[in-house]
């Protein structure tokens, strides 16, 4: 085991602390789902460090209003938006097909959270596991060549503290043989996120792509709609703009010049563990979310649902 990265900064820090100086001239970037919550706060902090961003969002009329705001906010006018929908193939693949160009940086944010009740997605898949991982999968795939184009690209996938609560349940992906439950299903599809990066950094490394993963922590969003909003007791939460932090901190910072495969939380790469932490606050990343054999499996797999 590698020894921990670690940075200057904790899980106090924002997004604009982590990109102080930083200059992000000359860079393209796409984060999804950026409407709401930390989608919203990444792709400031991008625009204020100069780079050009596509807002990759499932209702662009919302989309333009944020791109409106963010130009107001940065005084950077090299924001558009694209229209995305991750639950829906169809869409991922037509806006993989009308990119053009390099890309230096995806943000993989858009995610959906603890619907109560069993739902089919994409290929007919467990509508978290297809929207949370299958969307992205697919969409990180199709833009392999403008990543490869870039010479030094960041692929960034948005996991979560709740990949704790389940690994990929490779012979039963789909609860057609368990019981549903919300919680297991959403904790498979971040710990599918996280493997997501752990294996596109191993196969494209050579090609100059790094890929990471993270948690950004409890955040009150819309995300929440599910659950009756965020539980998490008050000294445990962060604020958007801390929620964003290493998210952009994975996306912008030169200081992870060469780093990829791992999980990060706090702004700092996040300790193994082989057992679900039984406090709250402490950061950990289950070892079944960065194992390299896991991470391939999951490729092949969704390679195959796609085909």
């Amino acid at each position: 085991m590698s020894q921990l990265f670690q940075s200057p900064f904790d899980r106090n820090s924002t997004a604009s602390d982590v990109t102080k100086g930083v200059d992000l001239s000359g860079k393209r970037a796409i984060v999804t789902g950026a409407t709401s919550g930390i989608g919203v706060e990444t792709a400031r902090a991008l625009l204020a460090a100069g780079a050009q961003v596509t807002l990759a969002v499932r209702r662009p009329e919302a989309g333009e209003q944020v791109a409106a705001d963010l130009r107001a906010r940065t005084g950077n006018d090299a924001v558009r938006v694209g229209r995305l929908d991750v639950a829906d193939l169809d869409s991922v693949n037509a806006f993989a097909a009308s990119w053009s160009g390099a890309l230096h940086i995806l943000v993989n944010n858009a995610g959906i959270m603890m619907p109560p009740e069993l739902e089919r997605g994409i290929r007919g898949h467990e509508q978290q596991f297809a929207t949370n991982y299958l969307g992205h999968f697919a969409l990180t795939l199709g833009l392999h060549s403008a990543l490869a184009e870039a010479q030094g690209a960041r692929v960034v996938s948005v996991s979560s503290g709740g990949h704790l609560f389940s690994p990929v349940v490779f012979d039963d992906l789909d609860f057609r043989f368990r019981p549903y439950d919300a919680l297991t299903a959403y904790g498979q599809s971040k710990t599918a996120e996280a493997l997501l990066a752990v294996e596109a950094d191993r196969r494209w490394a050579g090609e100059g792509i790094r890929a990471n993963t993270l948690n950004p922590g409890a955040i009150a969003t819309g995300l929440q709609k599910h659950t009756g909003g965020l539980r998490t007791p008050e000294r445990y939460r962060k604020t958007i703009e801390q929620g964003a932090a290493t998210s952009v901190f994975l996306a912008a910072s030169p200081l992870v010049d060469g780093i990829g495969g791992r999980y990060f939380e706090d702004v700092n790469e996040a300790p193994q563990v082989d057992a679900r932490p039984t406090e709250l606050g402490v950061t950990a990343v289950a070892a079944y979310a960065v194992d390299p054999a896991n991470a391939e499996r999951l490729w092949n797999v969704a390679r195959d649902i796609l085909r």
